[in-house]
């Protein structure tokens, strides 16, 4: 398995995979390590299971227009 210093940047490195915030060769790197480690391939499957997760099972709720008014109101800045 994997140490807790290297499992961590192996989680921050998938997360920015996942948010497409890689470069192109450190995609492809990624990529091939997690093809070369089963380990790693199940890091990968589990954040993206999270994140399915997150997306079918967890609903926002609904914020009033008129909060959203309010809230306009009170930024927008008062010509003098």
């Amino acid at each position: 398995m994997v140490n807790q210093k290297s499992y961590q940047e192996l989680v921050k490195k998938v997360n920015m995979y996942l948010d497409n915030e890689l470069t192109k060769d450190a995609e492809r790197e990624l990529l091939r390590e997690i093809q070369q480690n089963p380990a790693y391939l199940e890091v990968l499957s589990k954040e993206k299971s999270f994140r399915e997760f997150i997306k079918s099972r967890v609903h926002r709720r609904k914020v009033s227009p008129s909060l959203i008014q309010s809230i306009k109101d009170k930024i927008q800045v008062n010509p003098s």
